[in-house]
């Protein structure tokens, strides 16, 4: 039945990068809107949004978001990390907690803490995250998927801490199932080395190509994790309506949801 590479549809690239928002306190919150998906239809700007941690914002940047009507924060990350820097949201936001654990934590810093780990090293172990969180993390993302689908949750963000792995992994997620093509999903992902600050605390002793490989975005490891997270269904329709519940009728009212 084919994967990806049978559901995204090459094409010329024709979209802007993705819409930001500029905040003092997030450097990588961003509207999802303006992807063209199913049938050449536009995703709704002020709908979905997707950032990195808020617990760093400002009484300015609150204000700022609380003109998006925002009514749904959803939080993938782990419980110690939300719960270490708990998030500021706005007046009439609720926290959603959806926590991904990032199971390769304690490796990784294993890895950093001897200082002589290299990029492919580094890079090997945020492909095994990156697989987690397509397989054994997906139900999380359906979770995701059905809050979207109830009206009164939108307009919906999510965001992890750098609001690029987890982050990044729901939105090509979503963004497959409005039918975005992939030269698309894949920029809204790489946007993140543009837009994001790189502030997460790393060891000083680290090398800095491991740093630059824990801060960067890899798009390789993205298509392998949805190449992993269609495996088990046959096809990326059968992701779309067994992993992720969309249904056909389910499908027809997301896209009739988020599509102008």
């Amino acid at each position: 039945m084919g994967g990806f590479g049978a559901f995204w549809h090459p094409r010329r690239m024709t979209q802007p990068l993705p819409r930001l928002i500029p905040l003092e306190g997030a450097s990588n919150l961003r509207d999802l809107g303006g992807w063209r998906g199913h049938e050449g239809r536009a995703l709704r700007h002020g709908v979905l949004f997707r950032s990195d941690a808020l617990h760093k914002l400002t009484d300015q940047d609150l204000t700022r978001l609380a003109e998006t009507g925002l009514a749904t924060v959803c939080d993938l990350r782990g419980r110690h990390e939300a719960a270490a820097s708990p998030s500021r949201l706005p007046p009439g936001a609720r926290a959603v907690p959806l926590p991904i654990e990032p199971r390769i934590g304690a490796s990784l810093r294993d890895l950093l803490a001897n200082g002589a780990a290299t990029r492919a090293e580094t890079t090997r172990l945020l492909g095994v995250a990156y697989l987690n969180y397509a397989t054994e993390q997906l139900p999380v993302y359906r979770q995701l998927v059905d809050l979207i689908l109830e009206d009164e949750r939108r307009p919906l963000l999510f965001h992890c801490s750098a609001g690029k792995d987890r982050t990044g992994l729901g939105a090509a997620l979503i963004l497959t199932a409005l039918g975005v093509s992939r030269e698309d999903i894949l920029t809204d992902y790489v946007a993140t080395d543009r837009f994001w600050r790189r502030d997460h605390p790393l060891p000083d002793e680290a090398p800095q190509e491991a740093k630059d490989a824990i801060l960067d975005t890899h798009p390789a490891l993205l298509a392998a994790a949805l190449e992993a997270a269609v495996a088990p269904f046959g096809s990326a329709a059968g992701l779309l309506e067994d992993g992720l519940g969309l249904t056909p009728t389910r499908l027809a009212g997301f896209r009739g949801a988020l599509l102008a």
